[in-house]
């Protein structure tokens, strides 16, 4: 019976407060991608407060950074190193804009979504200052956001 009664207990700790594992999602770093040359593969990610990004630099050359004005206020900026991978634990909701510093001017960014998209406004395109290239970027990966709320 005091088996049966530490199990119990076990479990109900286990649900009401038990640690949580947050899932984990790639991002490829590529030279081409489907639609553009140096691109982020997804260039938009959905994921909860917890989850881990896993940046991949499939092709050589490349970084991820987070782009000023477009991170959720009180989240933490970040900036992998050039060809190395990268992790980040995103725990903040809300919009985070992603560049690739050497290819920020082609095009090379992407847009992760973290829980609720709180700061979606403050990290619109239209309102931060970005080259013509990533512009165009940003206006689709800001349309599927759009598509999913």
């Amino acid at each position: 019976m005091k088996n049966l009664s530490i199990v119990a207990l076990t479990a109900v700790l286990l649900i009401a407060g038990g640690p949580a594992f947050g899932a984990e999602v790639e991002i490829k770093m590529l030279g081409k991608g489907a639609k553009a040359t140096m691109a982020f593969d997804p260039a938009f990610v959905q994921v909860e407060p917890g989850d881990t990004i896993n940046f991949v630099p499939t092709d050589k050359g490349h970084n991820a950074e987070t782009i000023k004005g477009m991170i959720p206020a009180g989240a933490q900026k970040f900036k992998s190193k050039i060809n190395k991978e990268f992790s980040v634990t995103l725990t903040e909701s809300g919009v985070y804009g992603i560049r690739c510093t050497p290819h920020y001017g082609l095009g090379m960014v992407g847009l992760i979504v973290v829980g609720t998209p709180e700061n979606v406004e403050e990290a619109g395109a239209v309102s931060v200052k970005v080259p013509p290239k990533a512009k165009k970027v940003f206006a689709d990966v800001f349309t599927q956001l759009d598509a999913t709320q």
